[in-house]
């Protein structure tokens, strides 16, 4: 029988049993223990209770060192792991899709300063489907269920499948780091996800939205100056119960409500209790506090509305680009066409060679003093104050430039 016809293997239980869960200072202690002893790899997971809570913090961590046992810490009971970091300094950390959990780790002290993403790693090396479960399955011969991923890992005690679940998650991440790390070998592309994952390591901190309510579901809808300030306001009341109460938002009231009432504006609150989503237990026995939202954004004078627009640095969407900036379109139709065709060849998504926010920004104004001057040194610089990597560099610039020549090329024909 041939290994593409075998049937994958069901991983059902951790090899060791479910470890019992570390709920503080004294269980730490002798995790550390544990943890102390086997070999240079790490493999970690995080577990968050999104749709539940309001905070993304982790509500069980779960660690498993090369060659040792699984871990799994409560870090409500043991908030503070920052030992870790020293215990295992010389060690590499291996994370699946790292940029969900890296902000909830380093928010209990956990810090990785070397690390190995599977996800990103299995992107970079041409893999089709790069979800933990199905990549066990597809390089290892594994499958793993996924029944408890969206549950709400808040809840205390955490039940024994949960515990199990968990465990699993990391019971073979040190072996799926060496298989994806023999494939990225294989391809010459190992250095290039190092440079990626060392690139996700020293990322700043996002910036805060200047205007988070405007990501509100469906706020298209909502045209006038005036019904956005409704938006807004109750936006923002809905966002501090979420937080005083640890809720997440849309279990307090959704954003359909929200756009609804907006449409409406009420000038009662029988009116705004009378729409649907606010007659739901959590919606409603916040009525007054919905109304009085309202009620502000009714009253608000014409110079403090919103505008229709947040007004960001953003380029124009590129259908709208062949009439604005006809020249633009064309550059950015010929250096498609050239990124595209190199991240086939190199087996590689087109996003993880080049954003297509860099590709955008570099078509409708290219550097140098004209596009008839363009060099690929200009290119290059360009692209590494973008942030891009030395090995996107190498590979996109001449390319790119080339693109570039031939877009303005085909415009002045």
């Amino acid at each position: 029988m041939s290994e593409e016809n075998v049937s994958p293997i069901p991983l059902l239980n951790p090899r060791e049993g479910i470890p019992l869960v570390v709920v503080d200072a004294v269980g730490l202690a002798s995790a550390l223990i544990e943890l102390s002893v086997g070999g240079q790899f790490v493999a970690i997971d995080a577990e968050r209770a999104s749709g539940y809570r309001y905070s993304q913090r982790a509500y069980l961590i779960q660690i498993r060192r090369e060659n040792g046992p699984t871990v799994l810490i409560d870090p409500i009971g043991a908030p503070d792991l920052s030992q870790i970091n020293e215990l295992l300094a010389d060690c590499e950390w291996i994370l699946h899709a790292s940029t969900q959990d890296l902000a909830c780790l380093r928010e209990v002290g956990i810090n990785p300063t070397k690390m190995f993403d599977t996800e990103l790693g299995a992107r970079l090396a041409g893999c089709e489907r790069v979800g933990l479960g199905p990549l066990i399955e597809s390089l290892l011969g594994y499958t793993l269920a996924k029944e408890h991923s969206a549950v709400d890992w808040s809840t205390r005690p955490l039940p024994e499948a949960w515990l199990g679940y968990a465990a699993l998650d990391v019971e073979l991440l040190v072996e799926l780091r060496h298989r994806v790390a023999e494939l990225l070998e294989s391809q010459g592309k190992l250095s290039w996800a190092y440079q990626e994952f060392e690139a996700i390591l020293n990322a700043p901190p996002a910036k805060p939205r200047s205007e988070p309510w405007r990501r509100t579901s469906d706020i298209h809808q909502v045209k006038k100056a005036r019904n956005l300030a409704v938006v807004r306001e109750l936006w923002y009341a809905r966002d501090e119960i979420a937080r005083k109460t640890d809720i997440a938002p849309g279990r307090i009231l959704r954003d359909a409500a929200i756009v609804e009432a907006a449409m409406k504006s009420p000038t009662t609150i029988d009116e705004l209790l009378a729409i649907p989503p606010f007659t739901m237990r959590n919606a409603y026995q916040y009525g007054p506090t919905w109304f009085a939202a309202v009620v502000r954004a009714l009253a608000l004078p014409e110079d403090q509305l919103p505008e229709s627009a947040t007004k960001v640095d953003t380029l124009p969407p590129p259908r709208i680009w062949p009439v604005r900036a006809p020249a633009a379109f064309a550059r950015l139709e010929a250096a498609r066409a050239a990124i595209s065709a190199l991240a086939e060849e190199r087996q590689i998504p087109i996003e993880n060679l080049l954003t297509p926010e860099t590709l955008r920004r570099i078509c409708w104004e290219p550097p140098g003093a004209s596009a008839h001057q363009l060099s690929p040194l200009d290119v290059a610089d360009f692209l590494r104050q973008r942030l891009a990597r030395s090995w996107q560099i190498e590979l996109t610039t001449q390319p790119l430039a080339e693109a570039l020549l031939v877009g303005d090329e085909l415009r002045n024909a």
